[in-house]
């Protein structure tokens, strides 16, 4: 496990980690020692927690709260994972109650646009309105169970997703190459990863505008399209509910955040 150190507060401070165990190490129990919010950004791996196993792929956060122990494997996938990881001192998590009795977030847009900003200028700021947004839609994550050869289909099937979501992606063609009827993969996808094929496509395709966005002057059509969008106002409409701004305002947003940071 590789770590770096973003950012040290007295409120929260924020890593970055890098895992290349593979399915071939042991896991092992660990314990959390801090209220943390840890996002996947590549990858995937799974945590075993309080009787309950779940998945987490890109765009799904795992949750911890200090004395809650965990494995985390990489049985269904063997490239490791990245995460960035949000710690919180004990007066800030008591704040967001509530959402420390959940064991994981399923992507959602909103985490997938602001995950992408930790990284940047304003930290502090971003890693805030991600912890804070994360509360807010906390109450649509749900926990399931589903057998071990059943996570591993839906866990590749939603790597599979990711590589090709600048892409028109079928259902039927997602559930052929994981060999179901469409009716079955749509099931087992969404109750193994708390969302369906479709939103994962398209909040992978948010995830990447908002990179592509805060990374580069290229325009919005030209994001929208390297996204996958195929339509630009229906890029506009969705980048818009999920980033609370439209795609320009988003941008200049963070190009001022980072222009102050320099």
């Amino acid at each position: 496990m590789h770590a770096a150190t973003l950012y040290e507060g007295k409120s929260l401070s924020v890593y970055a980690y890098r895992c290349t165990r593979g399915p071939r190490d042991r896991p092992f129990e660990e314990m959390h020692e801090r209220h943390s919010l840890s996002y996947v950004r590549a990858g995937s791996f799974g945590c075993r927690t309080e009787g309950a196993e779940h998945e987490l792929v890109p765009g799904a956060v795992m949750v911890g709260r200090p004395g809650r122990e965990y494995t985390a494997t990489h049985e269904h996938h063997g490239c490791g994972d990245e995460c960035v990881s949000v710690k919180l001192a004990p007066d800030l998590a008591e704040r967001f109650d509530a959402l420390w009795r959940l064991p994981r977030v399923p992507p959602v847009p909103e985490l997938m646009v602001l995950g992408e900003l930790i990284r940047g200028p304003a930290i502090e700021e971003a890693a805030l309105a991600f912890v804070q947004k994360a509360a807010e839609v906390a109450g649509r994550a749900d926990s399931v169970r589903a057998t071990s050869r059943e996570r591993r289909k839906a866990v590749e099937a939603a790597l599979w997703l990711e590589e090709r979501a600048a892409e028109p992606v079928r259902l039927e063609d997602a559930a052929g190459q994981a060999g179901m009827s469409p009716f079955h993969f749509l099931r087992l996808f969404k109750a193994v990863l708390g969302v369906t094929p479709h939103q994962y496509v398209l909040r992978t395709r948010l995830k990447r505008a908002a990179k592509l966005l805060s990374e580069g002057r290229a325009p919005v059509t030209e994001v929208a399209l390297e996204a996958g969008f195929a339509d630009l106002s229906n890029f506009v409409r969705t980048f818009g509910r999920a980033a609370g701004r439209s795609p320009r305002a988003f941008r200049k947003i963070f190009q001022e955040r980072a222009a102050a940071a320099a």
